[in-house]
């Protein structure tokens, strides 16, 4: 049985940043194509795919040379000291990948012990279907793992007359590097929150138009600050500069793909750096443990009592609880509490996430 990889010719390789990293023995890859569970007699509503195909070949050493090299970002030099193999090894197995067409972009595969946590997820949070990928040691090891996965997804998702929501954050961002979908047709992406004026890793958006742009899409973006000074100038905004357009777009949203960030001293979450210290000590005390879209929730999914929430421009988390599929994609440990939180207040037909988070969700809910 064979697992494949997709490269495209203008897809650059993955700089090396991620060498001294210990990489799951196990672990090759994910479920990009259809799951095993499909055929469990399980009727779970998963999002269609074109092409649908289940990929295996779970201990092949060219997939797990090619899983190091092309998604993690590993040298060549550095896989050989990983898999205690010579250097020239390495690379007759990585050619030997390529001309056995094993590789696309993703690493089309999941191991027993991930379509294992997959199944439980579906099963003890409802979703229509989980995907877990093989987690990694930081926030942005596990954005590039979860966004591979999130970006694979999407190429195979959106259709021709969809109208696609989206968020902001290193994983959507990462989900770029494998988003390589045909062109389609009257497809709509909305922005569903403002922007940020510095710019230190991403904005919500140039990943709006970034995704718009590799879809031939229509691109309704969301012309406005993040934050602003006061609820008064948030609703004047909405109602006198055309941003009600957008939230008329994202109450009919066919899909909408965010991602959820904990809160707390030592939260990773991007908004953390838009907040002073004495807010985000406020926001802890008031209870909220995380953010979505930059609002702030405690742990049943309310938005706590601080007028930073006031004072947030995005689209109504009630609004874009109304999407006929929402996917959530996040990965990390410390993310469980942040995913069951987002989970309840707005639903989740889909999750991508990592190992970590995986385990410390089915913790939670045991």
């Amino acid at each position: 049985m064979g697992g494949k990889i997709l490269i495209l010719a203008d897809v650059a390789r993955l700089s090396h940043t991620y060498a001294s990293r210990a990489v799951n023995e196990h672990v090759l890859g994910w479920l990009t194509a259809e799951s095993p569970n499909c055929a469990m007699g399980n009727a779970m509503a998963k999002l269609a795919r074109d092409g649908q195909r289940v990929l295996r070949d779970a201990q092949s050493l060219r997939l797990r040379a090619a899983w190091l090299y092309y998604v993690y970002g590993y040298t060549q030099k550095g896989i050989a000291d990983r898999l205690g193999l010579a250097r020239t090894t390495v690379v007759k197995l990585l050619d030997e990948a390529l001309k056995r067409a094993e590789v696309q972009i993703w690493i089309a595969e999941s191991t027993p012990e991930f379509i294992d946590l997959s199944l439980k997820l579906e099963d003890r949070l409802k979703l229509d279907e989980a995907i877990v990928v093989p987690g990694d040691d930081g926030a942005d090891a596990t954005a590039k793992a979860v966004g591979a996965a999130l970006g694979a997804l999407l190429s195979k998702t959106i259709n021709d007359g969809m109208c696609v929501g989206v968020g902001w954050g290193r994983t959507l961002t990462a989900s770029l590097a494998t988003f390589r979908p045909p062109r389609r047709d009257n497809v709509k992406v909305v922005s569903l929150l403002g922007g940020v004026v510095e710019v230190t890793v991403t904005n919500p958006l140039e990943f709006t138009w970034r995704l718009a742009n590799q879809l031939g899409a229509e691109c309704f973006l969301f012309p406005a600050p993040l934050l602003v000074e006061s609820a008064e100038t948030r609703d004047r905004l909405f109602m006198r500069c055309g941003l009600d357009r957008l939230e008329r777009l994202a109450s009919s949203l066919d899909l909408a793909v965010l991602a959820t960030g904990d809160i707390g001293a030592a939260a990773t979450s991007l908004s953390k750096g838009l907040l002073s210290k004495a807010q985000l000590q406020e926001l802890c005390e008031a209870g909220c443990i995380c953010e979505t879209l930059c609002n702030f929730l405690d742990s049943d999914g309310r938005s706590v009592a601080h007028p930073l929430n006031e004072r947030v421009m995005s689209i109504s988390l009630d609004t874009i609880a109304r999407a006929r599929h929402i996917i959530i994609a996040t990965g990390g440990a410390a993310r469980g509490e942040a995913i069951l939180a987002t989970r309840k207040r707005i639903g989740c037909n889909t999750l991508v996430t990592d190992e970590h988070a995986a385990r410390r969700l089915l913790d939670l809910t045991n």
